[in-house]
């Protein structure tokens, strides 16, 4: 019998896991005999208040010659095909260094030593809407952050890596403008637009948890476009969300600070990949007003097409 004993200093002096392991039969694949191990009790031993249990029982028993063939046969499908796609990117790499990185190598080392965007943009994490290859960004012109439908959680939400990443954007990079960026056909705003508003709080699901982060803008497209059906509902939303965003921007101090100074302005925009068009706009800081149910207003409209 082997036994194995671990302990883990961080919890307690206590802490282990034992983990006993018994031979079992022996069974003959291709001509080589092979010995599978029971691990017959697992226990982890943590502060008292946890007691001692058993966790687990793993049998590795090979039941024959074609099963280990058919699983052999399997992982090498899934590990040639995983090979296959880092070379493109390996390739990609290699193109983006001889053509890009060597040919503007003095550019990329000035970047190396610091940055200095004028833009932060956040976008959705949808790999459709890639803003630096929608915009033509290059390295060191945007800070950029992800996540589900591009929302902006307001200030009183808490800690979350938006509100990190526009911290840092803001104050130690001093962004000029700061775009939120939606786009057509956005998962995060149909899944928001589908939940009942009752599960929200006690959901157990991430994605559920984070969207509600636009519930007053799917309450705002609930009462503007009731006659709608639910597909023109959601693109309602898509931009709904986007100023609602904005206006979450202004609770923090340290950005709306800036921009009542004329340090930073607050921009949104919606990409429709389906024909290939942006709208851009910008929030008008001087018609806010934060008391009046969020009432706002915007200027400097602009289509691309």
């Amino acid at each position: 019998m082997a036994k194995a004993l671990f302990h883990s200093s961080p919890l307690s002096s206590s802490s282990s896991v034992d983990i006993s392991m018994t031979p079992a039969k022996a069974s003959t694949i291709f001509g080589t005999r092979l010995r599978s191990l029971e691990i017959e009790h697992t226990h982890f031993r943590f502060p008292d208040s946890f007691g001692r249990n058993p966790t687990f029982r793993l049998n590795a028993l090979i039941e024959s010659p074609v099963l280990i063939s058919e699983i052999m046969d399997k992982s090498a499908a899934v590990t040639d095909k995983a090979l296959n796609q880092f070379k493109e990117l390996r390739h990609r790499f290699l193109g983006f260094k001889k053509e890009k990185y060597l040919q503007n190598l003095e550019r990329y080392q000035s970047l190396s030593q610091n940055q200095a965007p004028k833009f932060m943009v956040i976008a959705c994490a949808d790999s459709r809407v890639c803003p630096t290859s929608i915009l033509g960004f290059e390295p060191g012109e945007a800070f950029v952050v992800r996540n589900v439908a591009n929302l902006v959680p307001p200030n009183e939400n808490g800690p979350s890596e938006t509100n990190a990443a526009l911290e840092f954007a803001v104050n130690s990079l001093e962004v000029e403008n700061i775009l939120v960026v939606g786009h057509s056909c956005c998962g995060g705003i149909k899944a928001l637009m589908s939940y009942q508003d009752e599960i929200h709080s006690n959901s157990s699901s991430f994605i559920k948890n984070w969207v509600v982060v636009g519930k007053t803008a799917k309450l705002k497209t609930k009462a503007a476009a009731s006659n709608l059906n639910f597909d023109q509902q959601c693109r309602h939303c898509e931009k709904e969300s986007i100023n609602r965003s904005l206006l979450n921007l202004l609770s923090y101090p340290w950005i709306e600070e800036r921009v009542k100074n004329g340090m930073l302005s607050i921009h949104g925009g919606y990409y429709d990949f389906i024909d290939c068009t942006f709208e851009k706009w910008t929030l008008d800081y001087e018609g806010i007003s934060l008391k009046a149910d969020g009432a706002y207003s915007i200027g400097n409209r602009e289509f691309w097409s």
